[in-house]
């Protein structure tokens, strides 16, 4: 079923529904999302219940970034890569959770796209019932050689579409096509992700600041003359410590989120191609801004594909009065 109506008449879109009557979204495109869309509510069901399945917590293991794993990181992961191999138009994946890019083995003329993604973000957060998400990304597969991973590591600007889906006390898919920014609600009553809100607005301007500033003594000092700007300006700080969740407010709210360089990640920690990037895109197309530096964070030629960088991302005149200081 892709259109169902409320008892009041009002006509609801599914994903599917919607995807298909968009010029800009082909067969291919459209399949990978729907699989996306797929796994996300595999996830959440999981979420939901990971108390009572017993999926809380750490696994021995530390993935490739060297971080310690989560039951239901493990988990996500799993659950993306079966799904976006099942898709003929997904040549290549990579994943937080994998040390190397995945090449597909496709028929000729399939596998068009690269898709990028962190399956659980902020699952440190599970235990505390804090919101999580999955962040993703899908480029054009460019790569001539099956056997190197050069096809995903493409500029920001060269994503063909890029979303989040959170996992809180709804369960929405936020997505770009490069054409502005949709947002959609899981209805638990049908299992459909329907269309909620099109071209969504990021305010210009709003007196909120989202970091973790517990760290403030390891920022450069453009960072810390900044947090005394915001002090005595009398703004206000939201953090919650889950990317997703904090995007996600900022997006709806405004204000500015940043996650500066340390001294212990002198280039920042956040992953460029799967958790940088797609967020940069989403808040663009939203109108807003996102900066690493002074500079716009989608022209970063990435070099390796679990490269880190520092992020300012949000309202325009709020990422401005952050590139002020720096």
């Amino acid at each position: 079923m892709t259109e169902q109506r409320t008892t009041s008449g009002e006509k609801l879109i599914t994903l599917d529904n919607h995807l298909r009557h968009r010029s800009d979204c082909d067969a291919g495109l459209a399949a990978i999302l729907n699989e996306i869309a797929f796994a996300g509510k595999i996830i959440q069901n999981k979420v939901r219940r990971a108390r009572i399945a017993d999926v809380v917590g750490a696994v021995e293991n530390v993935n490739v970034q060297g971080e310690q794993q989560q039951k239901l990181d493990v988990f996500s992961n799993a659950v993306l890569i079966d799904c976006l191999s099942n898709c003929a138009a997904v040549g290549v994946i990579a994943s937080e959770e994998e040390e190397q890019a995945l090449i597909l083995e496709r028929r000729k003329g399939d596998g068009e796209y690269g898709v990028l993604f962190d399956p659980l973000d902020g699952s440190s957060n599970i235990d505390f019932a804090v919101g999580v998400g999955t962040i993703f990304s899908i480029l054009r597969n460019v790569g001539v050689d099956a056997s190197t991973q050069a096809a995903i590591l493409q500029p920001g600007t060269q994503q063909v579409a890029a979303g989040y889906i959170l996992y809180g006390s709804s369960v929405l898919l936020v997505l770009t096509l490069g054409d502005g920014v949709d947002m959609y609600v899981l209805d638990p009553a049908t299992g459909s992700f329907l269309l909620v809100q099109e071209k969504v607005s990021i305010p210009t301007a709003k007196k909120i600041y989202s970091i973790n500033e517990a760290y403030r003594n390891d920022f450069p000092k453009g960072y810390q003359d900044y947090l005394d700007f915001a002090h005595a300006s009398g703004y206000a700080a939201r953090y919650i410590g889950s990317m997703v969740a904090d995007v996600h407010r900022t997006l709806l709210k405004g204000g500015v989120f940043l996650y500066p360089p340390t001294k212990k990640n002198p280039q920042g920690k956040l992953r460029l191609l799967y958790e940088a990037n797609p967020m940069a895109q989403i808040i663009e197309q939203a109108g807003g801004k996102a900066l690493v530096g002074k500079t716009r964070l989608l022209e970063v030629k990435p070099e390796k594909v679990h490269q880190r960088t520092a992020v300012i991302l949000g309202s325009s005149q709020e990422v401005d009065a952050v590139a002020r200081h720096l």
